[in-house]
């Protein structure tokens, strides 16, 4: 067994090796009009926002469609030095989780919130596969609200998926280990009793989007990878690919790739709620973080839980149940009718659909093969539609468009293939440069996509832009299907490593309330300085707190003495502006952490210890007038035990205070 694993290894890196080279008969530009379909003239809109996913970044970036131009790169859990994300005191929570401050993370999945099963352009999810988190992006202020982390979980990468409401955004484990309530100090080799996996059942505020840890299922010691809600007629229930069903620990490459089929897993979440409210849930105590940005005070707090609510599937048998599928399934995708469930087995040379309608039935029935760690395995063929015959090589991801169309990437052939849902027939095949992982369509995981583009999220670049030393840039690709067939009309570069992105239309996003500036009279920060003349510096034992403004072109006040070697200065900059797009920068020589960047209205706050005396320049680093270079100030430090008398002001001389 193992020595055919290995020759089928050896066939798929060959596999890789050549279609990694430019495929015959394509071209290397785009052509004939298809650039003039990209264009997006000077002072012009986009159609859509691209929410795609920064991977090993941490974050996530926003760029135009059909332009390929980026607007901006949202900090989520990594620090950011350009906006002083993790870096200034209102910020600092919102990395904390029950290790400490983590300032990194892995970002590999976007989810737009839904209601109806169609976007409402108010939030977009996403997770943390390292330390396992899920953050809420607001989008009238394209900054992150609130960010949970998620206990009993090891690998949050089959998340964040929601529901047709966003009633849950849902995250299952990646690694499945012991849970936290248990002991976890047991040999690796005992992986098959100890090792669990959970998935957690977030649930959404429908309101104010405020995120709560609702239960978590704890599960067979699988490895999940992407799920997708039901909607429409499976609306209720969830499901996701699982792989490692050999419960290997060691080299997966081989040993979790022994059974012809892993399993995708069919949740039913309504069902679960029902447990739940009849007291079947089992409290267990664990620590999580739970951060929360006010935009009324600017700041954020942490919050540490202690407890989360666990329903066992094994215990309960109507929860979940598995389905055989082709192995290593990467996607697992619903169409928009909620009818028809795709898998994608890495290692199969076919695409399984599977019919919720035979799933029910075959439950119903009773159509079960096996039981697997107490979970009911449905019959292959009792939940089976049809199969999409040689498809490709190395499928991964499908989405869908509002024509019956799907539309899957291959890996290792390099390619975006079309086919159609009901009759399982591919229609076209493009070639991607190179390694596609996942595609958007915009609304492809909607009840409506807007069927116009479908863009591949390529692993792997070689020779299409400029080289940049041994890595090169990540890139997507923009696609026409609009027509008959597939018509490459733009590629470009992105932030690495993009795994998955959603889009939506450009006007639901931007006309459903975004933010401007943050009112001055609103702003309730706790240092919050509403005018020049309460500008002021204060000192409270070894914390000086100064009281600070700033607006075209200064600070107030722009010199400051009497800080001593020890202190601790705490800068509270209020951005007095109330003009759309004037944000100020802060900065002061010899800090170790980050200028800071306020938004119009706006209270941040820097902290700095001197580590020596002297005097020290503050200055704006964001570029705000013509008198930019202006915008300075001066701050003096002496000696602990100085008697230099602490003093600031504004165009006036120090001495004579």
């Amino acid at each position: 067994m193992k020595t055919s694993k290995i020759t089928l290894l050896t066939t798929l890196g060959l596999a890789v090796t050549l279609f990694a080279c430019k495929p015959k008969n394509t071209s290397n530009v785009v052509s004939g009009n298809s650039a003039a379909k990209a264009y997006v003239a000077p002072g012009q809109y986009d159609e859509f926002y691209n929410f795609v996913s920064g991977g090993f970044s941490g974050q996530m970036s926003v760029y135009g469609l059909p332009s390929g131009r980026m607007f901006r790169y949202i900090p989520v859990f990594s620090v950011d030095p350009e906006k002083g994300w993790g870096y200034s005191e209102e910020t600092k929570p919102m990395l904390n989780t029950s290790h400490g401050f983590v300032p990194w993370d892995d970002l590999h999945h976007i989810e737009l919130s839904q209601t109806k099963g169609e976007y409402n352009g108010k939030w977009a999810f996403a997770n943390a596969n390292n330390t396992p988190r899920l953050a809420r992006i607001d989008l009238k202020t394209f900054r992150t609200a609130e960010i949970i982390e998620l206990p009993n979980s090891a690998g949050n990468h089959s998340s964040p998926f929601g529901t047709e409401n966003s009633e849950y955004i849902v995250a299952g484990t990646r690694f499945s280990v012991p849970g936290d309530a248990d002991n976890g100090d047991v040999p690796i080799s005992t992986y098959k009793q100890n090792f669990k996996g959970h998935i957690s059942f977030v649930s959404i505020d429908p309101n104010s989007g405020n995120m709560k840890l609702a239960f978590q299922l704890r599960t067979p010691g699988v490895n999940f990878d992407l799920a997708r809600a039901g909607k429409a007629k499976s609306h209720g229930w969830f499901f996701f690919s699982t792989y490692n069903t050999e419960q290997a620990n060691t080299l997966l490459e081989v040993n979790a790739s022994q059974r012809d089929k892993d399993f995708i897993m069919a949740v039913n979440w309504k069902k679960a709620e029902e447990y739940l409210k009849a007291g079947k849930g089992k409290k267990q105590a664990v620590r999580y973080a739970h951060n929360v940005y006010d935009d009324a005070t600017h700041t954020s707090t942490s919050t540490i839980e202690t407890e989360v609510t666990v329903l066992d599937a094994a215990e309960l048998k109507d929860i979940c149940y598995f389905i055989p599928c082709p192995k290593s399934p990467h996607g697992c995708d619903v169409d928009p009718s909620g009818e028809y469930i795709v898998g994608s087995g890495k290692l199969a040379a076919l695409l399984p659909v599977f019919s919720f309608d035979k799933i029910m039935k075959a439950i119903n029935d009773k159509a079960f093969e096996t039981e697997y760690d107490g979970i009911p395995v449905i019959k292959y063929d009792a939940a089976l539609y049809g199969e999409v015959q040689k498809p490709g090589l190395g499928p991964l991801h499908t989405e869908f468009d509002d024509k019956g169309n799907a539309y899957t990437s291959f890996f290792v052939s390099s390619e975006v293939v079309k086919w159609n849902v009901k009759d399982l027939k591919v229609l076209d095949r493009v070639p991607t440069f190179y390694s596609v992982g996942h595609l958007c369509v915009p609304g492809g995981n909607t009840v409506k996509p807007y069927g116009k583009y479908v863009i591949a999220y390529n692993k792997i670049t070689k020779d299409r832009y400029l080289p940049t030393g041994p890595e090169l840039t990540q890139s997507a690709q923009l696609f026409d299907i609009s027509g008959e067939k597939m018509q490459m009309i733009l590629d470009f570069p992105t932030i690495g490593e993009p795994h998955y992105a959603q889009a939506a239309p450009a006007d639901l996003i931007r006309n459903n309330g975004q933010l401007k500036i943050y009112k001055i009279d609103e702003n309730k920060h706790p240092y919050v300085t509403k005018n020049e003349n309460d500008a002021r510096v204060v000192r409270d034992g070894k914390k000086v707190h100064v009281y600070m403004t700033s607006i075209r072109s200064h600070f107030a006040p722009d010199n400051i003495e009497g800080i001593k070697l020890g202190d601790e200065v705490y800068f509270h900059v209020t951005n007095l502006e109330q003009d759309w797009d004037v944000p100020h920068g802060f900065a002061v020589k010899g800090a170790n952490n980050a200028e800071l960047l306020i938004m119009p209205g706006e209270t941040c706050t820097l902290k700095w210890i001197p580590d020596r005396t002297g005097i020290f320049p503050i200055y704006c680093t964001d570029f705000c007038s013509a008198l930019h270079q202006e915008m300075q100030g001066y701050v003096r430090v002496s000696p602990a035990n100085s008697n230099v008398p602490l003093r600031f002001g504004l165009n006036k001389d120090l001495s004579q205070n």
